[in-house]
């Protein structure tokens, strides 16, 4: 694989002088790793199988081949590039992109083709024959089943996080998307990990003949070079203190806090907030579009905040600055703490930290750290908190709050239940009153926690019965 100094300069590409002359204005001069790797075969048209760390610069690596393609054909107006993204966020955050580097092109277009905005605006879009489409899944199939949408010109297919489109539940829109584009095309995959659903990808969507581009294989460690992590752990009942603490500790730098769950984000969220009085802002998949476009704007625009997420936040987003990614919440395997922790550190020369908090019957995850090549340091143990318990029962005196307790812990414990390792993150061992301490309740909820349980689980299912 190509070292750093070994690789191409973006001038050495054969690249029109508009693309050049954007990239430059960006302040990249040499291309990364994946970069060097994909761009040249893609300009030859190739289809490309690619992994590479997250913050290497793989949004590049596709969007200048695709922009390049698209010149061949500006003085026609019509759809010949479409590039999907598994989420909304990442979607807009492409697209931005790529309008930086069209600005620098005449006649040119683009559309950004998303849920929750306005559908039949999207239409009329679609309808003139924009150059260069970015979309969801979902949004994008509900416009091919129109006649509004001609698709019939499309050379080129870009899945971006490829893996995640998968999971997210995508799974038929996407299949039905391939289908319905013309055979006679090059596609292009990209993640930063490699699974089982990228093979199902590579079957369905592409030539026999791809190149398949790692640029993981030959390094020895998962994450990049400038990020500093660890762990730390905490007895469950103390979460919400350690939360607490981290807080203060941090207020003067930017930092993502994963949860989850959407309703321990918003839970806490409305704690620290309101009763607490601290500065955070907060994104999940249960806000409307307009909302959650606004918080990571302003978080993007942040010196210092505080960002309370889901694994919405989790792909692809570029976000400057970010000092600490801190997973309050484990992932819910490796793959996705490589995801999380790739918001820092994104760049070449950039730095970050990391921090992932465990309770003490969860300590074997970092073993199935180490094998995946992530190698964490032990962070103290705090042992003393600011004392919250005169703010958690001014709080628990609102009803709406109580609720807000409830559902965090039912979601809690339904994330846990879902995750592969069951004997890592065993929900039939825990201490159900320790967790519900750590929501603020007093004493363990009566709800059902068994959501989501198939024929194979029965026995599962009648050892949580006797929990609720």
């Amino acid at each position: 694989m190509s070292t750093a100094r070994e690789n191409q300069k973006f001038k050495e590409l054969n690249i029109s002088k508009e693309t050049l002359k954007a990239v430059k204005n960006m302040g990249f001069r040499q291309m990364t790793d994946i970069q060097n790797e994909v761009i040249p075969k893609a300009l030859d048209g190739s289809d490309i199988v690619a992994t590479a760390k997250t913050g290497s610069g793989k949004t590049l690596s596709f969007l200048i081949p695709a922009i390049e393609m698209v010149t061949k054909f500006k003085q026609k107006q019509a759809t010949f590039c479409i590039i999907v993204s598994p989420t909304r966020e990442l979607a807009i955050q492409t697209h931005s992109v790529l309008e930086d580097i069209l600005g620098f092109h005449d006649n040119l277009t683009s559309a950004l083709i998303i849920g929750g905005e306005n559908r039949q605006a999207q239409s009329i879009q679609l309808s003139k024959g924009v150059h260069i489409v970015i979309a969801t899944p979902g949004r994008l199939f509900d416009h091919m089943r129109t006649k509004e949408f001609e698709y019939k010109n499309v050379c080129c297919l870009i899945l971006d996080e490829a893996d995640k489109i998968f999971q997210y539940g995508f799974e038929e829109d996407l299949k039905q998307i391939i289908n319905r584009l013309p055979k006679n095309r090059q596609t292009m995959l990209f993640s930063a990990t490699h699974s089982e659903t990228t093979e199902a990808l590579i079957k369905s969507a592409m030539k026999d003949d791809f190149h398949t581009i790692n640029t993981n294989e030959d390094n020895d460690r998962a994450t990049v070079e400038g990020l500093k992590q660890g762990y730390a752990i905490c007895d469950t009942e103390y979460r919400l203190f350690w939360l607490h603490k981290l807080l203060k500790k941090t207020q003067n730098q930017k930092l993502m806090v994963f949860f989850s769950s959407c309703k321990s984000v918003v839970f806490h969220h409305e704690f620290l907030t309101k009763y607490c009085n601290m500065s955070v802002l907060c994104i999940h998949g249960k806000m409307n579009q307009g909302d959650r476009t606004s918080v990571i704007s302003e978080f993007y625009r942040a010196d210092k905040m505080a960002l309370f997420c889901t694994d919405l936040a989790a792909r692809g987003l570029d976000i400057p600055a970010v000092d600490w990614i801190v997973q309050f919440d484990p992932p819910s395997d490796t793959n996705e703490y490589i995801h999380r922790v790739g918001r820092t550190a994104r760049g070449l020369g950039a730095e970050g930290r990391a921090v992932l908090l465990l309770r003490p019957e969860e300590l074997e995850f970092i073993s199935y750290l180490k094998e995946a090549k992530v190698f964490l340091d032990k962070y103290e143990t705090w042992e003393k908190f600011s004392n919250l318990q005169p703010k958690i029962e001014e709080a628990m005196l609102y009803p709406q709050f109580n609720k807000m307790a409830v559902e965090a812990f039912e979601g809690y414990i339904r994330a846990l239940e879902v995750k592969k390792l069951k004997h890592v993150f065993n929900v039939l061992s825990m201490d159900m009153s320790a967790v519900a301490k750590s929501f603020g309740l007093k004493e363990k909820p009566d709800v059902d926690i068994r959501v989501g349980f198939n024929k194979k689980h029965r026995s599962r299912k009648r050892k949580m019965a006797a929990l609720t």
